[in-house]
């Protein structure tokens, strides 16, 4: 991973996204609050509020965890990658497997644009 790309910070609800000490304007609050797949960026801060399906400890035990693609930077996915590149891989059910990108917003106090 290039040291420029940052990771996504993923948020189990909103309220740990403002515990953690950020914040988003009030206009755009219920964008952030209800979007299912979308990535935000503001002021170069990348974040997902995501609800964990899963009934885990891990995820009950903490407010925020670190994700990323388990593929290299611009490649298709590949498990063996994932299974060597990661030091925990949580998955349900369905297992790990290629789907669409989440879509990418990068918002501030007058507009938002949409980058993916």
């Amino acid at each position: 991973r290039l040291s420029s790309k940052p990771f996504i910070k993923v948020y189990k609800n909103f309220k740990s996204f403002t515990q953690d000490g950020k914040r988003v304007v009030n206009s755009r609050k219920n964008l952030v609050r209800r979007s299912k797949k979308t990535t935000f960026i503001i002021n170069d801060f990348s974040f997902r509020v995501a609800s964990f399906t899963l009934n885990s400890q891990i995820f009950r035990d903490n407010s925020w965890f670190y994700s990323t693609s388990a593929n290299r930077s611009g490649e298709k996915f590949c498990r063996d990658f994932c299974e060597s590149k990661a030091d925990i891989i949580v998955e349900n059910m369905d297992g790990l497997r290629e789907k669409d990108s989440s879509a990418l917003i990068k918002i501030n106090r007058v507009k938002r644009r949409k980058l993916r």
